[in-house]
């Protein structure tokens, strides 16, 4: 039986990745958080654990480790927390990291769309190339998830991949399609996403813009 470790585990993709690994693997789940037991609402306490802290210090994430085989991190803003992450899970012999970033690292973003998206997210942009990179010098199997902009829609869970060095696909992803993504990855035994990053949007969403725009 696996184990997996939830970073940033009060996040919306977090909380229907939760959800989804409940219905449809027997993962035990680690779920740390900041005042996480006051944020997060446990379904299954005998696969569910909240870890309370910040996945930037370094004795939580050492702490949260043990026994993991793989990490989802929900957040890449901060390069000395994904630092910190890195170096603590190459410590603890644990490879598999699933994280999500932005779409526009890699100036994928072509057209309209990219002038568009450049212009809200610049920096975070900037940030998430920064520790990207991070992530991609390290010897973690991980898989990187440049996402489009995210709404929720229970009944939308499709979603569609591109490679590095291809266009980004689309608009707009529903974080439940990223949800059922992760958990698809996590159980592909086929490692096809392995040291790789990947684009992530909902089929038949190009346009100038995310429609809720």
């Amino acid at each position: 039986m696996k184990t997996i470790l939830i970073l940033g585990a009060a996040g919306q993709i977090s909380t229907y990745l939760t959800d989804e690994l409940l219905k449809n693997t027997d993962y035990q789940i680690k779920l740390l958080a900041h005042r996480g037991k006051s944020r997060i609402k446990i379904k299954d306490s005998n696969r569910e654990k909240v870890i309370e802290g910040d996945f930037g210090d370094q004795q939580t994430i050492s702490n949260a480790l043990d026994g993991v085989d793989a990490v989802y991190l929900n957040e890449m803003r901060d390069i000395n927390d994904v630092t910190t992450l890195v170096n603590e899970m190459s410590a603890h012999d644990v490879h598999k990291l699933i994280a999500a970033t932005v779409l526009g690292i890699q100036d994928e973003v072509k057209g309209k769309f990219g002038d568009w998206n450049t212009s809200m997210i610049a920096s975070s942009i900037a940030k998430r190339k920064q520790t990207a990179a991070v992530v991609e010098s390290s010897d973690l199997d991980y898989t990187l998830l440049r996402l489009a902009w995210l709404f929720n829609n229970d009944a939308k869970t499709d979603y569609e991949t591109t490679a590095s060095g291809t266009p980004f696909g689309g608009t707009e992803v529903s974080r439940q399609a990223v949800a059922k993504l992760i958990v698809n990855i996590l159980t592909d035994d086929s490692n096809q996403f392995s040291r790789q990053s990947i684009g992530v949007n909902e089929p038949n969403t190009q346009g100038n813009k995310p429609s809720f725009y």
